[in-house]
């Protein structure tokens, strides 16, 4: 009974609940598609009018062809990719030369000549004066050696050997200028080439001397603050191996840390230069080539095209007709620059980085971005990096730490550049004329008016054109100087 009762009722219960179910979902699905069915009408209703609005769109889009910008040449629009521009100006550059070369050769024909190229150095075969002078200073480089050494061990005094010092680098200067203006058989391209290594020589040899003289004074203020001097180690650790170990003062004193730093190529000197892991072959010999290849054609250049261009402006100089003296100038100063040029890269780059890499000194900064100059005192200090890092170690800071101020400390840096580019030019060629001293004197007044008045684009083009026509005009107004006064000389001679 229990079982027939209990039957019916589960079934029942059964039914109602999926009945309920059923419902339910009937509910919802009648509600969906009523959803389904009012969205449809909306958008039935909103369809028009969307439409309208989007034809609006397009038509609004086809008739507008202009938005808020800038011209691609005004410096307010952002846009600095001219590659374009500059590959024209290269273009042009080559054109214009190449039908001024084409001009000259159909003018004077090929003057080019190898074998007159020695008769720049030599006057005779068997006479090489430059080249002697080059050696003899070797008695020099002994000297500063020497003289370091003893200081090292407390032989001499620190006043004595500052005078000895001094003694050296005075006759280093004065030796080889009284030389090549009492020797005639000394060609002006040879005392160029024998003035240059003295210069240098002197410049290396005080920097030698000073930053001993700093390691002498570091090494007496550790020895009075404690109890013993932790000196360097010995000569021979020092001259171990390859020269990587690290030295100490006066473990650098010997002749093959002297000579690794007289043919490095750097002008100031220190204990351990960084150095480089190996040498790389393809490197040096793609810097050999691009030295053998500049060399000829720098020579090439001079010889047919601005010794002819020398030679006609003689009269101009000599009847003082000032318009075609300036002519002349202008004309000589496009391969003058040219060839200083393609000297730059030649020396900065393929030569210095030649030695270096023989040398593993590791480093390269031998110049910077001189070309972005927007001021002269940042052309100055970038393309010749040996050298002004020289001036600010060795002769600018230390005027600085003695008081003297900003403003005259860089008068006296230019000073000191104009003094040697006078002496590198005005001894060879025997003959004063003051231009190249004045000429490095006006890049002050120069850089006050290019920093005050010009900024960016307009600062750079003054540097550029400082460059073209400024001492490259200095250094043409020797050259014709000298064969003004050659060519004057010669047909008085000729007369008599």
């Amino acid at each position: 009974g229990d079982r027939s009762e209990r039957g019916p009722v589960k079934r029942g219960r059964r039914t109602t609940i999926s009945g309920e179910a059923a419902g339910t979902r009937a509910e919802r699905g009648g509600a969906a598609e009523t959803r389904n069915r009012q969205a449809q009408e909306e958008k039935r209703r909103e369809s028009p009018a969307r439409k309208h609005k989007h034809d609006n769109h397009a038509s609004t889009d086809r008739l507008r062809c202009h938005t808020l910008q800038e011209s691609l040449l005004s410096s307010d629009s952002g846009y600095s990719n001219y590659r374009g521009i500059l590959n024209w100006c290269v273009v042009m550059l080559v054109l214009t030369n190449a039908r001024l070369f084409l001009e000259n050769l159909i003018k004077y024909g090929i003057l080019v000549d190898p074998i007159q190229v020695i008769s720049l150095f030599l006057k005779d075969p068997y006479s090489w004066p430059a080249l002697c002078l080059i050696i003899v200073s070797i008695v020099f480089i002994m000297a500063a050696l020497y003289t370091e050494r003893r200081l090292s061990v407390g032989t001499i005094s620190e006043s004595t050997g500052t005078f000895l010092h001094c003694i050296n680098l005075t006759v280093i200067l004065c030796f080889p200028a009284a030389t090549v203006l009492t020797l005639t058989s000394v060609t002006p391209v040879g005392g160029v080439l024998a003035l240059s290594v003295y210069t240098i020589l002197f410049l290396k040899l005080y920097s030698y001397r000073d930053v001993n003289k700093w390691c002498r004074e570091t090494r007496q203020a550790k020895a009075r603050t404690l109890s013993r001097s932790h000196s360097c180690p010995s000569v021979h650790r020092a001259n171990g191996n390859t020269g990587h170990t690290r030295v100490s003062y006066p473990g650098n004193l010997t002749h093959r840390d002297m000579f690794y730093f007289l043919f490095a190529p750097t002008l100031c000197y220190e204990l351990n230069f960084p150095r480089s892991p190996r040498i790389r072959k393809r490197f040096l010999l793609r810097r050999l080539f691009e030295m053998l290849f500049l060399i000829q054609l720098m020579v090439g250049l001079i010889q047919q095209w601005m010794v002819p261009t020398i030679q006609n402006s003689m009269k101009p100089f000599q009847n003082m007709d000032f318009s075609r003296m300036v002519e002349r100038l202008l004309k000589l100063a496009v391969p003058n620059h040219l060839i200083w040029l393609i000297f730059f890269y030649w020396f900065f780059h393929s030569c210095m980085n030649f030695v270096a890499e023989l040398l593993q000194f590791g480093d390269r900064e031998f110049y910077r971005d001189w070309w972005n100059s927007e001021t002269v005192p940042y052309f100055w200090s970038n393309w010749n990096i040996p050298v002004h890092k020289w001036c600010l170690r060795h002769f600018y800071k230390p005027m600085m730490m003695r008081g003297v101020n900003k403003l005259a400390a860089q008068i006296a840096v230019f000073f000191l550049s104009a003094f040697f580019h006078e002496y590198l030019v005005s001894v060879p060629l025997k003959m004063f004329r003051l231009w190249a001293f004045l000429g490095m004197m006006s890049q002050i007044p120069l850089a006050y008016f290019v920093g005050r008045f010009l900024r960016g684009n307009y600062g750079n083009a003054a540097v550029w054109m400082s460059l073209i026509i400024g001492q490259p005009v200095a250094i043409l107004m020797y050259v014709h100087d000298y064969y003004v006064l050659n060519s004057a000389g010669a047909s008085q001679s000729d007369t008599v």
